[in-house]
């Protein structure tokens, strides 16, 4: 996600709390927002896919190879 929409969220968040927001700037302000946690979500996803884990034995487990890339895609 680019700074511009980063700077329009925050601007549609203020316009909100002060004169409140026409339908089109509602579901543009929606918009934006499903952008930013999806570009969160995708983020966070490739930094946990990156820890490991070293188990009681010595072995090293990557989380990632375990839990995150098994093509199983989440839609929340």
């Amino acid at each position: 996600m680019n700074q511009e929409k980063l700077q329009r969220i925050n601007e549609l968040a203020r316009r909100a709390k002060a004169e409140g927001l026409t339908e089109a700037e509602r579901e543009e302000q929606a918009e934006l927002r499903r952008e930013y946690i999806a570009a969160v979500r995708q983020n966070l996803r490739g930094q946990l896919d990156n820890i490991d884990v070293v188990n009681p034995d010595g072995s090293v487990e990557n989380l990632g190879e375990k839990y995150g890339k098994k093509g199983v895609k989440r839609t929340h």
